[in-house]
């Protein structure tokens, strides 16, 4: 079984929550990383995923430290949809 690892920046333009983080997170950009496994026995390449973590500034870090937090796939689209439905004023 191989894995691979998937890494895409998502933005957010306001402050958010995310299931999984116990704290309001800056508006900023965001790493997400996906970890996905091939699914074997296929006649094509295909994979599933089985891991996504996104990485925060650590609790009272002030930015200068990180923490990777796993999060459901379904949670970060939450925040995503609420974050571009969120008006600007």
């Amino acid at each position: 079984m191989t894995i691979r690892s998937r890494r895409e920046v998502v933005t957010f333009k306001h402050p958010f929550r995310i299931r999984g983080i116990d704290r309001l997170l800056p508006a900023s950009a965001y790493e997400v990383v996906t970890d996905e496994e091939t699914i074997e026995g296929l006649s094509f390449a295909a994979f599933r995923r089985v891991a996504s973590m996104i990485k925060v500034p650590a609790e009272g870090s002030r930015g200068l430290a990180m923490e990777v937090v796993s999060i459901g796939p379904v949670d970060l689209s939450d925040a995503q949809r609420t974050d571009a439905s969120t008006s600007d004023d």
